[in-house]
């Protein structure tokens, strides 16, 4: 008789909860690839301003810097499940508010960037659990693939959605479309709600909760001076704050860099195109992601495609052809979705199981939460001011800095597996 050793791993996907997980996230996604560009267009067409339309950046990142270690505490100490079904149910409810009032004939910018801020401030919530989640679903020593999986049907969202979503500026109104998140909202909570296995593991959390110093700062601090004290996530931290700014950048003046360097405006059958090509550069940045850690190590994936997302947000920077700039925009997308994955893998499979939420949400706090906002409102700012090319250009000096700490930092001698904790499932 063969050991279990031996016998063929089955397929992620032929696990049901696993498929409803990523089911969820793809259709929560799918609502969020509208609004991704429905809500910059209508801040531009409401105002025409570059520091109004990076405003909308800024209000979906900004979250995370001040609530994104409550989210990771919450997460750990209460049925993730629970959790992410609430925060899908919280933003569909405030989305539908911009439809409403656009009807009513009482939509401002003001009430779109506040509408932004609560959305993602809720949407915190969700992504500290949903995080935290898949390492319940799924073996540490496959959340390469996993992460892989989620990320490549993401990115498959994120490539098609946009630009249907542009094709359909052409004929509805961008307040109309915001809908359809709402809807989706609802079908991710209903989804979420359909997975049998508990998502969180309540005999654990019982315990370290009976622990001393695990109050809610005490916690919380755990979450921190684990990232702190890691001799490999402590530098990544920096780094992936560094790889936001620069992404944030491009986000924040997506809009006016289209219509300005590009020609590309909405209600132009071309605008969905620009926003898909991250999308599509992002599919094959997270179907070849695996292969590459696999190959080189988690830690020296980020060191050689780093200075590959600084190419290719020169070379964005630089476009004057439409053409041009989304193949340019595609090169950038798979040189970052490789970097921002890699790293999001890398503290997955390091954090031990009562710390998961908390050190997930506070790697999101430090890049998505102060890098993401910080690159696009500089760029807005900026862009009012000197050509929004030069802008961008300017603003991937982070990309830079982002590769000096890596390659001089004591990443280059880190082991190409890094040790799992003793809870890691096998």
């Amino acid at each position: 008789m063969h050991s279990s050793s031996s016998e063929p791993e089955r397929r992620l996907l032929d696990d049901a909860d696993l498929r409803r997980y990523l089911i969820a996230r793809l259709v929560s996604l799918s609502g969020s690839a509208v609004t991704y560009v429905v809500m910059p267009a209508l801040v531009y067409s409401l105002t025409g301003s570059a520091t109004w339309t990076a405003l909308v950046a800024v209000s979906e990142g900004v979250p995370y810097l001040f609530a994104g270690l409550w989210a990771g505490l919450l997460a750990d100490r209460f049925e993730r499940k629970t959790v992410m079904i609430s925060s899908d149910a919280a933003a569909a409810l405030v989305l539908i508010t911009i439809p409403l009032a656009a009807w009513a004939d009482r939509l401002t910018a003001a009430h779109v960037l506040v509408v932004a801020l609560l959305a993602q401030t809720i949407f915190v919530f969700f992504d500290a659990a949903n995080l935290g989640a898949l390492p319940s679903l799924v073996p540490r020593r496959r959340l390469p693939a996993a992460n892989s999986l989620v990320a490549g049907g993401g990115t498959i969202v994120e490539a098609t959605v946009p630009a249907i979503a542009g094709l359909l500026l052409v004929v509805l109104s961008p307040s109309s479309l915001l809908v359809i998140d709402a809807v989706t909202f609802v079908a991710s909570a209903l989804l979420v709600r359909s997975i049998v296995r508990p998502l969180s593991r309540p005999r654990v959390l019982s315990e370290q909760s009976g622990r001393r110093g695990t109050g809610g700062f005490a916690a919380i601090a755990q979450g921190v001076r684990f990232i702190v004290d890691h001799p490999v996530l402590r530098y990544m931290t920096v780094i992936g704050t560094f790889v936001a700014f620069s992404g944030g950048s491009l986000v924040g003046v997506l809009v006016v860099w289209a219509d300005r360097s590009l020609g590309v405006r909405e209600g132009d059958w071309r605008f969905g195109f620009v926003f898909a090509a991250w999308g599509v550069g992002a599919v094959a940045g997270s179907i070849l992601m695996p292969r590459i850690i696999y190959r080189l190590g988690g830690v020296r994936t980020a060191l050689v495609c780093l200075p590959l997302s600084g190419i290719g947000g020169v070379a964005t920077a630089l476009a004057t052809n439409w053409i041009v700039g989304v193949f340019a925009v595609a090169a950038w997308g798979a040189a970052y979705i490789i970097v921002a994955a890699n790293s999001v893998t890398l503290r997955q499979q390091v954090t031990p199981e009562p710390l998961m939420s908390r050190v997930m949400t506070v790697g999101r706090m430090t890049s998505f939460g102060s890098g993401f906002p910080a690159g696009a409102m500089v760029a807005g700012l900026l862009a009012d001011h000197i050509d929004v090319s030069y802008a961008l250009l300017l603003c991937q000096g982070a990309i830079v800095a982002a590769t000096a700490v890596a390659w001089w930092s004591p990443l280059r001698h880190a082991p190409r597996q890094l040790a799992t904790p003793e809870d890691a499932a096998a």
